[in-house]
């Protein structure tokens, strides 16, 4: 990461910038070097009266996405912003209360979330001091009025942990139904072989984690892929669980060999980091820090660094129904990072941040 002593700027100060000279990141390739205008928030095109800014060359990224993260607190979008995280998707965050306060921070990381996510009493999650009571759902007639609670708390995605135990099938089932119902994308934590299995009979939208029991081989990922389901692997936490918590039977080589069919067997990859304070996971993932290291480790499990960066912008804007963001277009959120070195070449320059953008908001790198 860039040591760059940059001043920070004021929050009210949203001053018209052109990046000249700037190679950017289009989702395919780097263009030629080029003029970027950042205008009120936004990517705009005219360069009257902006402060230039001749980036020498450097490249300039659509503001990062982490399609798994846990917010407890602003700080942590701070950490996420410090970074060039500029949208995270938070996987399991309550009271609801805590959930839109978040929401909408004017200058840092924008989020959307899950709120409460589903589990049976009984579950390994609900073991969790502090779950809420309000994500049981121990048959399949509560899953309608789960989701209904989940909307009217203006949840984004309906999250659902299939635990064993946890929600029988059936349940699974009702749960995803009445997502559907709602309009709402149905995501399923599934950490094991049989969960993913379980998961797929269910036809959820996407499925976050990699099995650290068994890999999944091709049959299965080929059925993922005719489905249509997406992966959020999470290998930064697949390492932790097995590196801090030593859990029995736990192998990072089958998540990551199970990355690697999935990602030939044509399956949409999000890079998901699963980052959180410490509390009451099996592992503790660093904010922001950890999706520099989730990119590295879907490179080495075969992805191209063009599919990794993929992975982290054009794509989870695309599979999460956000417009505005995850490329670098006139109109779209001017959430950017301007970095040195070529990421298509090695991956880990994306660590070399000068310049982040947080919805037009200039920041130093942390």
């Amino acid at each position: 990461m860039s040591t760059s002593t940059a001043p920070q700027r004021d929050m009210s100060e949203q001053a018209k910038t052109a990046l000249t000279n700037v190679r950017v990141f289009d989702g395919h390739r780097l263009r030629e070097p080029g003029t970027v205008v950042i205008d009120d928030g936004v990517i705009g095109t005219d360069t009257t009266g902006a402060r230039v800014i001749d980036a020498g060359g450097a490249v300039l990224l659509p503001g990062l996405i982490d399609a798994h993260v846990h917010l407890r607190a602003v700080e942590h979008l701070e950490q996420l912003c410090g970074f060039g995280v500029t949208t995270a998707l938070d996987m399991a965050a309550w009271p609801p209360a805590l959930v839109d306060s978040l929401r909408g921070v004017r200058g840092l990381t924008d989020m959307r979330s899950s709120g409460t996510p589903a589990t049976t009493s009984g579950s390994t999650h609900s073991r969790i001091p502090g779950f809420p009571t309000a994500g049981f759902v121990d048959e399949p007639g509560q899953a309608a009025g789960f989701v209904h609670d989940r909307v009217t708390e203006r949840s984004d995605y309906i999250k659902i942990i299939v635990d064993i135990p946890g929600p029988d099938q059936a349940t699974l089932d009702a749960l995803v139904t009445a997502a559907r119902q709602h309009g709402k994308r149905a995501i399923a934590h599934a950490a094991s072989y049989a969960a993913v299995k379980m998961a797929l009979r269910a036809q959820v939208d996407m499925i976050t984690h990699a099995p650290l029991d068994t890999a999944l081989d091709e049959a299965t990922a080929a059925r993922m892929a005719a489905q249509g389901s997406v992966a959020i692997p999470t290998l930064a936490m697949m390492e932790g669980v097995v590196q801090q918590a030593g859990k029995p039977g736990a192998d990072y080589g089958a998540a990551r060999a199970s990355v690697t069919a999935l990602y030939q067997a044509g399956v949409p990859i999000l890079a998901g980091t699963d980052a959180n304070n410490g509390t009451g996971g099996p592992a503790t993932v660093r904010h922001g820090w950890s999706l520099h290291h989730e990119l590295t480790l879907l490179v080495d499990a075969g992805l191209s660094a063009l599919d990794a960066l993929r992975a982290a912008t054009v794509l989870p804007a695309q599979h999460f129904g956000l417009p505005d963001r995850g490329t670098i277009e006139p109109g779209r959120r001017a959430d950017l990072v301007l970095i040195d070195g070529d990421p298509l070449t090695n991956i880990a320059t994306t660590r070399h941040i000068r310049t982040i953008w947080c919805g037009g908001i200039e920041h130093p790198p942390a």
